[in-house]
């Protein structure tokens, strides 16, 4: 019980925080009076939209000090590869714009932000040119190997998880039960292997399970982190998803033996007609379905949490015409409280989905045929 409340309480106050970020100020003649720009049904899905997508910089959050937006966080280094080669900067130098108006010289190359992305303008351009669609015509894409609020995110999360496990290793060293902070880890490392990677492998599970523990507490930290108002999102970035299930899918295509090529190319046991047919199916699901499966699932799941969470925060504005202020923010509060509960639940059965997934995959790959 006293678990559940600290739970609660913690997730209360962030909640709370959360809600700071749709602060709704008096309103004269149409304009918010404390120039809050996070005001109406649009500018909320705009908003909701930014939260959820990468960006080169990390923003804690904003505050208004006599009519002046004042944003806290801290720049991240923008790496570039454009038509004259490297270019490379802090974000610090877009000054927040991100509407391609603040133009950044580096390298020989000007290049503009727009909607959180790069564009390199074209030689001679001094600004950027847009269509009918509001998309640009003077400017091109440049190689971004930029250090993004994801990649710090993964870069962050690297380093805790050495430093955790690292600690686990050194503690079995000396001792057969961990202590301090092992001790919340060991549990959990034995649930991976004996829960997920030994029923689904089979004997050769000592082999993988280094990859699925690796996997499990990436994707379980990255989903908490996520919860929290500070704009981390890594797991509901396609590219991050993608990127786990290509390792998957790399580690079954390698591991596969000729038991499992011999049921994907020539299913034995059926009709001679119908296996070429089977065969074009089986490799569709093992080079196509299987990984494409693991990584929508995973992101689509995280996006679409982040997205009800944000919208039912941002009930206690979009409410607040049909009723009370305060009414609303209780209703957006109650709400986004039981919602977050659900999302703790989701972020630990994502991971264990992906993984469990995965060492299925696997264990199909590296099944030996049954002597009967």
């Amino acid at each position: 019980m006293k678990v559940i409340s600290k739970t609660i309480t913690s997730l209360s106050l962030i909640l709370l925080f959360s809600l700071t970020a749709f602060a709704k100020g008096d309103k004269k003649d149409g304009q918010n009076s404390h120039g809050d720009p996070i005001n109406t049904q649009e500018e909320i899905n705009e908003y909701i939209q930014h939260h959820v997508k990468d960006s080169h910089d990390f923003h804690l959050f904003s505050y208004f000090s006599e009519g002046e937006e004042h944003h806290v966080g801290f720049p991240l280094p923008v790496i570039l590869w454009g038509e004259n080669g490297l270019a490379a900067f802090m974000s610090s130098a877009f000054h927040h714009d991100d509407d391609g108006k603040e133009i950044v010289e580096k390298g020989g190359s000007n290049f503009v932000r727009l909607h959180g992305k790069i564009y390199e303008l074209n030689a001679g351009a001094t600004e950027v040119s847009f269509d009918e669609a509001h998309h640009p015509t003077n400017a091109s894409t440049p190689i971004d190997l930029s250090i993004t609020k994801s990649v710090f995110g993964i870069l962050l999360l690297g380093l805790l998880m050495l430093l955790w496990f690292g600690g686990l290793a050194k503690q079995y060293k000396k001792k057969p039960i961990p202590t301090g902070f092992g001790r919340v880890l060991e549990p959990l490392v034995l649930y991976v292997r004996d829960e997920i990677a030994k029923p689904n492998i089979g004997p050769k599970y000592r082999k993988y399970t280094g990859y699925l523990m690796t996997v499990f507490f990436f994707i379980w930290i990255s989903n908490l982190l996520g919860l929290l108002p500070f704009g981390f999102n890594v797991t509901g970035q396609l590219a991050i998803t993608a990127s786990l299930a290509i390792f998957t899918f790399i580690i079954y295509m390698v591991s596969g033996n000729g038991h499992f090529w011999s049921h994907q190319l020539w299913m034995p046991g059926v009709p001679y007609l119908l296996r070429p047919v089977l065969a074009i199916i089986e490799l569709a699901g093992t080079l196509i379905i299987k990984p494409f499966s693991l990584a929508v699932r995973l992101f689509a799941n995280i996006t679409a949490g982040h997205i009800v969470l944000m919208s039912l925060i941002a009930i206690g504005i979009t409410m607040q015409e049909q009723m009370h202020p305060v009414g609303s923010t209780i209703l957006s509060f109650v709400l986004s409280l039981f919602i977050m509960l659900i999302e703790l639940l989701v972020a630990f059965l994502q991971a264990y989905i992906f993984t469990m997934l995965s060492a299925l995959f696997i264990g199909m790959a590296v099944e030996e045929p049954e002597h009967h």
